[in-house]
């Protein structure tokens, strides 16, 4: 009788059959007993490529060549993991090997992985198939109890190469057609398309156009500090009739008022009056966060440490295959199996520290090791299905810690590994407790009653938070003076502040990985939302490529923690819409997929019929891009009101260009990375120069601040204020003769002009500089006009402004310009009221003003 041929995904899952089963003897790379060998895979070993003679290797760029829609696919060995793939083959064509079991992971990925390995092999060897969620030694020896006959899993391997294959045509074809119509008018313009990476752009896009296009509003709210017996304590004027479900207005709030002369009246309402309080104290729990996927732990590693989703992933995978100490972090599950709950004790033990012996990380240890205890005292390790789940438990479980004890880790994998751990030990503990107060305060004067709202919360019992630690949980105890019942209160001192709507946030990593998981709930269609439930854009291992891969390609821009959409990226999405192929924007594609996919898994649909649609669409895509010329691309172009410089012609928006329709003056609508608006066209052809600009980007990817002027031949240059006249160590003279003074400088009471990006006093340029007064045109992305200087220079401090970009955090914030002692521009930050919803905090030293760039 031979021998069956184990074939796992992951080396460390061949490593646990060996166990569960017994009687192994290790060799390199696989084990061997009387009845079985087991090795495995390392992910995947194979990628599709092409039958020979079907390439074309000149000119694949060219719509000559396209479509490329091969008869079938050939495999090639992927380069890194050939040696293990051959071990693999070789132990397949064993003589005494006379079956296979597929031990690879229960999903689709998993099918694919073993199916090629076979294919590639050229195997007929009977098949079973393996399929655990659960990697105790009990569910494994269950599992190999009741093997699967492999034609059950016909259905599914047909989806998983479906899948494959339909991700290659598309994003092949899609991606040379795209650079092959953007390639047209000369050079190579690599336009990069695929059906999770385009939606994923489309994300990040849309919500730049939202930025774009936000105007913000005015608006006021209304603050008071209220004088009891105890103390004093501050309250928010809010709405009492307010309900969000009637209002159509997405910015409206309780305590949001639209109109300063309102505020200004309840401001004088209120100012002095008694006012009577009420309140109500209710008990609030809060339960723990479920244990991490791979998602949520990139999501939290973001915005805790500032790692990329791609730095995450590599330190989750170092602390699971190198240091053994994390499960098997490319997972889509936040749940574990219903049979680990002596699994979850074990792991709770080694943390207790006891019994480790040395070598391992005391210190780390230590930190964990009270709860690790409390837990087990208390017996809090039961069946729950909050934690244990097999029906919410995929093809992997959710990230814990292994029995092995962390040694030799270091700093980012210890910050990691102590996000998974404190998570793993917080989901057993109790919910966390508070008492939250809410304090209404309501004047009543010249016949109406205003509401002041006021809210404590105070925690009673931490819970799950006493792993934390309050601060590290983020929260502050907001305790309030006493008012004894029925107690009248008077308002001493009333507020308006005055304040803005807000653009959306852009995004982060952060929120970034949860918008492509959650991506189903963009889909229209019931069936097709449904489809994608739980799957998204992308998977769990794959997403943190996808925006590498967005970066890499020059879409999106990494600034700190923000993701930027690039010139590109716009530019894309104006050809696929403009092509009609907007299939490829919108996360539907992916939800169509899903939905016929898994038709297939269950037989009610077939292969051949899936992928004779995908060739359909595929052709389509390609003809379409055929079919268009650059300046045919239809899209909200429109045409300019200042006449061409060269001929005196109409000058018209097209997708590339602004070009006169009458000769061939033109210019390009992209730039050193940054799209220009048609009303900068507009100035430009009107006054030779337009800026200075913020937004290009030299070829390190660094931004500069320019204005673009057009030369003699009408040609556009870069002009960045810093010609021979007035160039910094430049002795030419600067002629301010035709200019109107802005105001004395500060340092040497001298004229000051504009001159190039900058305000300048007229004795810091030229031959004879005396002085070295100047400031910037535009200041951290904030441009800075001329009666905002003129204001500076005649009272020393500007008008509020609001958008500065920190350069080191790239967040929007306000201030004021002012002039310091030592005629120097800083920053001067708003006055901000207490926040009403707690204490005033007392004693708060004011910072000193911040010194301005540019």
């Amino acid at each position: 009788m031979g021998k069956k041929l184990i074939i796992a995904e992951k080396p460390s899952v061949a490593n646990d059959i060996a166990k569960a089963l017994g009687g192994f003897t290790k060799h390199d790379d696989y084990f061997e007993s009387e009845d079985f060998v087991i090795s495995s895979a390392i992910g995947h070993l194979l990628e599709l490529t092409l039958p020979e003679g079907v390439e074309v290797k000149r000119g694949k760029w060219s719509f000559a060549n396209l479509p490329v829609i091969p008869p079938h696919f050939e495999l090639k060995p992927i380069e890194k993991t050939e040696s293990r793939l051959k071990l693999l083959t070789k132990l397949i064509k064993r003589k005494d090997v006379d079956g296979l079991v597929n031990a690879c992971d229960a999903g689709r990925e998993g099918e694919l992985i073993f199916n090629y390995i076979a294919r590639h092999a050229k195997t007929d060897k009977p098949v079973q198939r393996l399929w655990l969620q659960s990697m105790t030694t009990q569910a494994i020896r269950d599992g190999f109890a009741k093997l699967r006959a492999g034609s059950e899993m016909n259905g599914l391997r047909d989806a998983a190469v479906c899948r494959s294959e339909s991700d290659w045509l598309v994003g092949i074809n899609g991606t040379r057609a795209m650079t092959a119509f953007n390639s047209k008018t000369g050079g190579f313009h690599l336009t990069t398309v695929g059906r999770v990476q385009t939606p994923t752009l489309a994300i990040v896009v849309e919500r730049e156009k939202a930025i774009r296009a936000f105007k913000p509003r005015d608006y006021w709210e209304v603050d008071a500090d209220f004088a009891a017996q105890a103390g004093s304590y501050a309250g928010k004027w809010f709405d009492e009739t307010f309900k969000s479900k009637d209002q159509d207005d997405e910015h409206a709030r309780a305590d949001r008022i639209w109109n300063a002369a309102q505020a200004e009246a309840i401001r004088a309402a209120c100012q002095g009056k008694p006012g009577q309080v009420s309140e109500e104290a209710k008990p609030e729990t809060r339960l723990s966060p479920l244990l991490f996927d791979l998602t949520s732990l990139q999501r939290e590693a973001n915005s805790r440490f500032g790692f990329s989703a791609k730095a995450t992933l590599g330190l989750a995978q170092a602390l699971y295959e190198k240091h053994k100490v994390l499960t098997y972090p490319r997972t889509d599950s936040r749940y574990l199996p219903e049979d680990y709950l002596g699994t979850v004790k074990a792991t709770l033990a080694m943390l207790t520290g006891d019994d480790l012996g040395k070598g391992h990380d005391e210190a780390l240890i230590h930190r964990f090791s009270p709860h690790a205890r409390k837990i087990l005292h208390a017996d809090w390790v039961k069946p729950n299905k909050r934690i244990f789940n097999n029906a919410k438990v995929s093809d992997h479980f959710a990230i814990i810690p292994t029995q092995a004890a962390p040694k030799h880790l270091s700093e980012p994998e210890q910050k990691l590994y102590d996000l998974v751990v404190k998570r793993f030990l917080a989901v057993f503990f109790p919910a966390a407790e508070y008492l939250v107060t809410t304090r209404i305060t309501r004047v009543t004067a010249g016949g109406a009653t205003h509401a002041f709202k006021t809210e404590g919360k105070i925690l009673t019992q931490p819970g799950w938070l006493a792993i934390y630690g309050k601060e590290a949980a983020g929260e502050d105890d907001a305790t309030l003076v006493p008012v004894t019942p029925g107690e009248t209160v008077a308002a001493e001192e009333v507020r308006i502040k005055a304040t803005q709507t807000r653009p959306p946030a852009r995004y982060s990593e952060a929120t970034l990985l949860s918008a492509m998981e959650g991506a189903g709930k963009m889909v229209d269609d019931e069936e097709l939302r449904a489809a994608m439930a739980g799957r998204g854009l992308g998977t769990p291992a794959t997403r943190a490529q996808i925006i590498e891969n967005l970066i890499a390609e020059n879409y999106l821009l990494r600034e700190d923690r923000v993701l930027m959409p690039t010139a590109k990226a716009f530019s894309l999405f104006t050809l696929l819409n403009g092509l009609g192929v907007a299939e490829l924007t919108a996360p539907e594609l992916t939800g169509e997929w899903e939905w016929k996919l898994a038709r297939m898994e269950r037989g009610d649909l077939s292969r051949a019929e899936f992928m004779d649609e995908i060739t359909e669409m595929t052709r389509r895509i390609v003809e379409r891009a055929k079919s268009y010329e650059a300046d045919t691309i239809p899209g909200d172009f429109g045409e300019l009101a200042t006449p061409c410089p060269r001929c005196g012609g109409k000058v018209k928006e097209t997708y590339k260009k602004f070009q006169c329709t009458a000769c061939d003056f033109a210019l390009w609508k992209i730039v050193a990375g940054r799209q220009f608006e048609p009303a900068e066209i507009e100035i430009l052809l009107e006054k030779r120069e337009v800026g200075p600009l913020i937004g290009f980007r030299n070829k390190m990817g660094r931004p500069f601040v320019a204005a673009v002027k057009l030369n003699d031949k009408l040609e556009p240059e870069f002009d960045f204020g810093n010609g021979p006249a007035g160039e910094e160590g430049s002795d030419a003279p600067v002629d301010f003769s035709g200019q109107e003074p802005l105001g004395a400088c500060p340092k040497c009471k001298s004229r000051v002009f504009e001159h190039g990006n900058a305000y300048v006093c007229e004795k810091s340029v030229g031959p004879e500089r005396t002085c070295d007064f100047r400031s910037g045109k535009i200041i951290l992305q904030q441009p800075v006009d001329r009666d905002q200087m003129h204001k500076l220079l005649a009272t020393g401090k500007t008008d509020l402004l609001k958008d500065f970009v920190s350069a080191r955090t790239r967040r929007k914030f306000s201030a004021f310009l002012k002039v310091g002692d030592d005629g120097k521009v800083g920053f001067e930050f708003e006055q901000k009221a207490p926040r009403a919803a707690k204490a005033p905090a007392k004693g708060a030293a004011k910072k000193a003003p911040a010194k301005a760039e540019g």
